[in-house]
């Protein structure tokens, strides 16, 4: 919490503070996968102007690189709730997320929503099960990708990165829970055991090469079996009762943004802090 700190304050610094909603943290740490030396990264979700609506200019979506190598991931509220009906474990799973920093100005409009989290992390199965395929053939392709931050850990491990098998076995396990009816905060943390096998897989890798592409074939097979035989017998529809939430939140808190903009351009001036929101009559000059 305290990294995540200097994360909310540091995005208080490329936006303004009224136009945050809040700070979440985003990685291992939310599946009990972490360990001594893991990066806090975060998804800060903020909100347009009334000049960004009224011309449409492009919605913030893009990634902040900390002094430290730690991300921030900013992106506009709308976005981000695209990528809740798309389905995305990885955006989902801040609304269960035991560490955040949520503006007080819309805490209680966001806490609607995490009070449904289980709603939204099932608004359409079809969907969640084909993103969820989609995030494994994508960590079973970078497994031996020698992207530029990874050359090194490639190399180290003879040819392969222990990371992202770690990452294709998560997902298959999350994957075979989710479909057999488990709640998304129980899928999101591996059991005990499986978390002391992932753990020791993204610090230690396996045996060989060989070894990592055959356990990487074998889980990615088991994947796409899941999914295809999901999808066979599901529909593509999504929860009408989690659009009207989601549709009833976001619009809440974006009046309130621009509720504020507009008072604070005119004679109001506010100021938060994480305990009380203080409101001022400007200077009638």
């Amino acid at each position: 919490m305290r990294r995540l700190r200097k994360h909310y304050d540091e995005a208080c610094g490329l936006i303004p503070e009224d136009r945050i909603v809040g700070v979440f943290l985003q990685g291992s740490q939310n599946y009990g996968l972490d360990y001594e030396g893991s990066d806090v990264d975060s998804k800060c979700i903020v909100l347009p102007t009334l000049e960004d609506i009224c011309f449409a200019k492009k919605p913030i979506s893009t990634t902040h690189v900390r002094e430290n190598d730690e991300h921030i991931d900013l992106k506009d509220i709308r976005l981000m709730f695209q990528t809740f009906r798309k389905q995305n474990m990885n955006f989902i799973e801040i609304l269960f997320t035991e560490y955040k920093i949520i503006n007080p100005l819309y805490e209680d409009l966001w806490n609607e929503l995490i009070a449904q989290n289980e709603l939204v992390g099932r608004y359409n199965p079809y969907r969640a099960v084909t993103t969820m395929k989609g995030i494994a053939s994508e960590k079973f392709h970078a497994l031996e990708h020698r992207y530029p931050s990874r050359v090194e850990v490639i190399d180290k491990f003879g040819g392969y990165d222990p990371k992202q098998l770690h990452h294709l076995l998560r997902i298959e396990d999350f994957l075979k829970r989710y479909i057999n009816g488990e709640t998304y905060a129980e899928c999101l943390k591996p059991c005990a055991e499986g978390r002391f096998v992932l753990k020791h897989i993204k610090q230690f890798g396996v045996k060989d090469l060989e070894e990592a592409r055959q356990f990487a074939e074998e889980s990615f097979d088991r994947i796409s079996r899941m999914a295809n035989e999901y999808r066979e017998t599901h529909l593509d529809e999504g929860n009408p009762a989690v659009d009207e939430l989601l549709d009833n939140v976001q619009r809440k808190i974006m009046k309130k943004s621009i509720q504020l903009e507009m008072f604070s351009k005119s004679y109001l001036e506010f100021s938060v802090d994480e305990y009380e929101i203080t409101i001022r009559r400007k200077n009638n000059d």
